[in-house]
Order: structure tokens, then sequence, then C-alpha cells
């Protein structure tokens, strides 16, 4: 079987390696060998061991014999046009590029299913984590009811050295773009857009019906204090951006938040550059998937993975169930409840309304309090803020992952 890559990033130089390191053995797997006839990228590598680079996508698009192509380009044009197109030419399309199938997921899988093909993106969620296949194949026999995670790899490592090395937010992100875990822009992490892709993707797979990711709740880190870190380590939780799910009979609610989460649950000891989704259902109960969320063969391993796939699959298409988008299934979570912490500045009320209070002893919390609700909605938080709290100031709330 030909293959083509296109773009030759970190990524899609990774599968590279991999596929001319692994080449017997993945021929093995396939039953046949796996070899590549062309990369698109507009960069030079004279440097490479390989020889086919192409600065035309049509060289890969015109080629009968080339039956998978490999998308590592990354962003959402001119990658969802290519990707069309090869679908449409009936070529299989294996891909790591979350914001594309985020966008345009169930319209690829569509064409893919009209064309008898395949439309594969393990990679776009999760590095090397084995998530996506799991949840169109070995989990489907019941009802999966949640999907909850750490699903980005540079937030967790500052909020890890927030809590352990007890630096602020801006030095951990410092720290982190000088060891290559934050970009020089690192706006799509530290905000949520990255986590909000992967959530989106998540869940489409796991209720079977597209989620806007547009359209879901999505709040980052950049505000989490030393205080924050303070509480949270004297209530016993740690503080982790969480990619969340949950169904509501027939709606599903998705979000991204930084939440307080229990040190009893296993997400809270996912530390450093590393990922963990916990999937829950009703005959299934918990099952945890863990490991690194990025990193380029980690990655590659996961898009390798799907190749084999497709070669074994050349004449069938796998049944992904992903539906169309629609807007009413998609809940705004208005009635959806949590715990809350929630740091406060002023006089503590004789009456807290069931609510855990937390101080710290030193000068430089003087005057602030914080406060565990028990679980209500967000607008009964804002009435209970109003109505017993109301003489005091916000300065940072949060949900409780338990």
């Amino acid at each position: 079987m030909k293959i083509a890559i296109m773009g030759f990033g970190v990524v899609g130089s990774g599968v590279g390696e991999i596929v001319l390191k692994n080449q017997k053995g993945i021929a093995v797997k396939c039953g046949e060998n796996v070899e590549i006839a062309h990369i698109l990228d507009l960069r030079d590598f004279p440097e490479s061991e390989f020889k086919c680079f192409t600065k035309d996508f049509n060289d890969i698009l015109s080629d009968p014999e080339v039956g998978i192509v490999v998308e590592t380009m990354g962003g959402v044009n001119p990658a969802y046009k290519f990707t069309k197109e090869l679908l449409l030419a009936g070529k299989h399309v294996i891909t790591s590029n979350k914001e594309l199938v985020a966008a345009h997921g169930a319209e690829l899988l569509s064409i893919a299913e009209q064309k008898n093909i395949n439309y594969l993106f393990e990679a776009s969620v999760g590095g090397g984590i084995p998530i996506i296949r799991p949840l169109y194949s070995c989990l489907t026999a019941g009802i999966i009811t949640d999907v909850i995670g750490i699903l980005n790899g540079t937030t967790n490592y500052i909020l890890t050295q927030m809590f352990q090395s007890g630096v602020s937010f801006e030095n951990a992100l410092c720290d982190a773009q000088k060891k290559g875990y934050a970009e020089k822009d690192p706006t799509a992490d530290i905000e949520g857009l990255d986590t909000c892709r992967k959530i989106a993707i998540l869940s489409s797979l796991a209720y079977g019906k597209a989620i806007d990711s547009s359209k879901v709740e999505t709040e980052g880190i950049t505000n989490i204090t030393a205080a924050d870190v303070a509480y949270a380590e004297k209530a016993g939780y740690s503080i982790k951006l969480i990619g969340y799910s949950s169904r509501e009979g027939k709606n599903v609610y998705a979000a991204v938040f930084p939440a307080f989460v229990s040190k009893q649950n296993p997400l809270s000891g996912i530390n450093d550059v590393f990922n963990g989704i916990v999937v829950k259902g009703d005959d299934l109960g918990d099952v945890m998937f863990y490991g690194r969320g990025a990193g380029k063969l980690p990655t590659a391993n996961a898009v390798v993975s799907d190749i084999i796939d497709a070669v074994k699959h050349k004449h069938t298409h796998i049944i992904i169930q992903w539906n169309e988008y629609d807007e009413e299934r998609q809940s705004s979570g208005e009635n959806h409840k949590f715990s809350y912490y929630v740091r406060l500045r002023g006089e503590i009320p004789a009456d807290i309304r069931g609510c855990e209070k937390f101080t710290l002893d030193s000068a430089e919390f003087e005057g602030e309090f914080a406060i565990i609700t028990p679980e209500m909605t967000g607008a009964e938080l804002d009435g209970l803020l109003s109505d017993t709290f109301g003489g005091c100031g916000v300065l940072a709330k949060m949900r409780l992952i338990k």
C-alpha cells in the first residue's frame, strides 16, 4: 500500500520515522508493505532521507497508487479542502488535526461512509493515548454518561509547577516555554481552546451527536493565583484544567474549566505533561485512560496505528457514529449542578448556609476566606453569593470535581 504525508512538521516527520524504522513489523501487522510515495510540504528538507517531497497537492490527489493519505498539516484550511477532495476521490485519510476534526468531523465521516472508505483520527486527542478507537468500538455496548479529562499537557505542567514548586502562573508558563512544552503564543493552551476542541471530539463520539466547539463554555487557567493553590491544598484538592461532558437525558452538556479536583479522584494525581481521561457508563462504571498527551513519537504512533487499521480495512468502512449537529441537543448547562470553591474578601457571615469554610494562617491572606458549597446550579450559586455573602467581594470561584 502506498501512502502520502501532508505536512512534514513534528508529527508528520515522526510518522515517516516510525514507518521507516518499523517497516517489517508494520508489514506483518498489515499483511502488506506500506511505502511512503509522496510528502507534501512547501519547505525544503535537503537533509532528509526521504526523496519524495512535493509542493503540489495534485501529485497526491492524482496518483492512483496512493490509497491512504496522512494529514498532519494542522489548522482548518487548506487541510479541510484537501481532505474533502481526497475522500471524494476514494482515498482513506488519517489525521492528527483536532481543529479540523472538531469543526468538520461529522461531514468528513459522512463522505467516508458514502465512499466506503475511512476517515480516522486517533491522534487528534490524547497524543499516544488510545481513546478514540475505544469510544467508537470497545465501549459501545452500553450508554456513556460522562467524559471527564485532563486533555492538555501544557496547562497540566503549569499547574503542577504552581503546586509543587510554589511558582506563579507567569513563571510556570515561562518555564514551560523554555522546555518546549508551551508555544511562543500559548493562547490556545492556557485559554482552554485546545481542550475545548478535544472535548468536543470526545463528546461527539461518546454520544453520537456532533458538539459545536464554538458553543462549548470555555475558561482557561490565566486567573489562577497562589492563593487559590493554597486554599486547594488546605481543603485536600488539586487544580486541573478539565474538559467535561455529561449526558442530560437526550441532551449533552460540554464545558472546559479549571476545577478543584478531589485528592480521592485519580485525575488529581496526574501531573506534568501527562493526560488522563475518565469515561463513565451505565453498565461500564468508570474507565480511565492515561499517558503522554503530546509529543512527536507518541502522536505519530497513534497516526501509524490508524494507517495499519486503514490498510486492514481498505475495502471496508469502519462505522463511527457521529451525526450532524443538532442545536437542541447541546445543553447550556444551566440546570447542571456542581459544588463550588469561592474565595472571598470581607467578614464571614454567622450563617454560611451549609458551606464549608476555610481560612489561611498568613498575613498575606488576611481578610480573606474561602467556602466550598453544596451542589447547586450556577444561578443558585449567584443567589447564595448575593443573599448570604453580599457584603463580601468575590475574588475567585471554581467548580469541584469530586
